[in-house]
């Protein structure tokens, strides 16, 4: 499940050091040690962008670690094991067709 190189040069603009994964037929994009925005604590996190439909939602936004921000978010996804590794996601509709920057942006949104 291959993404158009200019869309993941969007991330990489973001995030120099994506990388791509696939597991169970989903594509995943870490961003390992990622800025979040104000008033997120912690400040950085590792992140990783489920870039298709999973759980119900068009895509998921997982985190290294569960983070708080400026509103209380469900935390619906606890310890989700993805790529040999344990994941935190809050529920976070966003639209579909969106491209991956856009996507990365609109899961961002919830902490602002």
């Amino acid at each position: 499940m291959g993404f158009p190189e200019d869309q993941v040069d969007e991330l990489k603009a973001v995030c120099q050091e994506v990388r791509q994964a696939v597991e169970a037929g989903l594509p995943y994009f870490l961003l390992p040690n990622f800025a979040l925005p104000d008033a997120c604590a912690p400040n950085n996190t590792d992140l990783l962008l489920c870039a298709a439909p999973r759980d119900g939602y068009s895509s998921r936004l997982f985190f290294g670690q569960q983070v708080s921000g400026r509103k209380s978010l469900n935390w619906n996804a606890q310890g989700t094991r993805i790529l040999e590794r344990n994941w935190w996601a809050y529920s976070w509709k966003t639209r579909e067709g969106l491209r991956l920057a856009q996507m990365l942006a609109a899961h961002l949104d919830a902490l602002r």
